[in-house]
């Protein structure tokens, strides 16, 4: 078993705390995210966790056991860093084969791991090869093969992906999230990308200068964020946050009128009692903007600019007030000689936040 717990987890350095008491539980064969902006404190906490980094405070434990003072190889872990960190003048064989080689593993026993691994990862035809030979994403799958092979309980990955293209960045999610269910070993990954987070993670934790955010399934974050940070970081393009006022309150909800002259009111069906004349702030997704007179309330902005991706546009528009908005158009061709665009609001699509960026519900 490999469930791992983190129990008011603090990290200090000197007078600087950079982790704030984290608590956090990892099941056995979990794939969990840590994801933030960078300077949050996820590579810490994995670090932490591997050993790499002492902790100031708090327990983790792993399997059921407290790892505070072991050392890395006593962890049952294996990490993959940003940094393919391949020996040059090895083959991808030896590169896999190493740090067994170097632990005195017996050699038949070693082979059969490279093999195994080389198996999983298919890269077999690349066994002889040096990683001078290798494109970016074939050594990255070197990188992860050597943690396979040592038969790890828990795998780590600190921002794996970094320094591959776009096309190799999709096609390792993919390979990554296979050998996931291959292996159903417990993973934590670490990247600031919300994109990967929320297509291979099973659980994400978002973090924020050092304190969990929110932790939750990709789409229970998506659809249900804790506060305005966390609902702006997940998701792509991210939210738009339009300023507002609370106009009125009745049975029905909370009335909030939009700042800056738009002059437009959507009824809310919230249960927080808010004051008349609080300042608030509406969140709406890209997606979330329905044709004029559908909704619950029609806006009108001004266009900037509008991107066409195929079947989705992406209109960059600016409310009145200069409140910058992004609305997704599928299957739409807006000029860009187009002024202005009506859309339709939705009160049940719509998410409130109080001044300070707590949800309101």
């Amino acid at each position: 078993m490999a469930e791992l717990s983190l129990k008011n987890v603090v990290k200090r350095y000197g007078a600087l705390k950079v982790i704030h008491g984290a608590d956090l539980e990892i099941a056995d064969g979990e794939f969990v995210v840590f994801v933030g902006p960078s300077g949050c404190g996820k590579s810490t906490l994995l670090r932490m966790i591997a050993g790499l980094e002492d902790i100031s405070g708090g327990e983790i434990s792993i399997g059921g056991k407290v790892v505070n003072d072991a050392e890395p190889t006593d962890r049952g872990i294996a990490m993959v860093f940003q940094s393919y960190a391949l020996y040059p003048h090895m083959t991808v064989e030896e590169n896999l084969s190493f740090g067994l080689r170097m632990n005195g593993n017996p050699k038949a026993d070693t082979e059969q791991r490279v093999r195994r691994a080389a198996d999983i990862l298919q890269i077999n035809e690349l066994i002889h090869r040096t990683p001078k030979q290798l494109s970016g994403g074939q050594r990255q799958r070197v990188a992860i093969g050597r943690a396979i092979v040592r038969q790890p309980r828990v795998f780590l990955f600190d921002e794996p992906l970094s320094n591959l293209d776009a096309e190799l960045r999709v096609q390792m999610r993919v390979e990554i999230s296979r050998l996931h269910k291959q292996l159903g070993t417990t993973m934590i990954y670490v990247t600031h990308d919300q994109t990967e987070a929320m297509t291979l993670a099973d659980k994400i934790v978002v973090l924020r200068a050092g304190h969990i955010e929110q932790v939750g399934a990709p789409l229970d974050l998506y659809d249900d964020p804790a506060n305005r940070f966390v609902a702006g970081f997940v998701g792509s393009p991210k939210m738009n946050f339009l300023p507002g006022n609370v106009v009125g309150q009745t049975a029905d909800g909370v009335t909030v009128r939009l700042a800056g002259g738009a002059g437009v009111q959507l009824v809310l069906p919230l249960k927080s009692q808010i004051a008349d004349g609080s300042e608030v702030v509406l969140g709406i997704r890209p997606e979330h903007f329905g044709e004029a007179g559908q909704g619950d309330a029609d806006l009108t902005v001004e266009i900037d600019v509008a991107e066409h991706l195929g079947n989705t546009s992406y209109v960059y528009a600016r409310m009145a007030g200069d409140t910058p908005m992004i609305i997704e158009r599928p299957e739409s061709r807006h000029s860009n000689d187009q002024q202005h665009l009506t859309v339709g609001l939705f009160a049940n699509k719509t998410f409130l936040f109080d001044s300070a960026g707590a949800r309101l519900r």
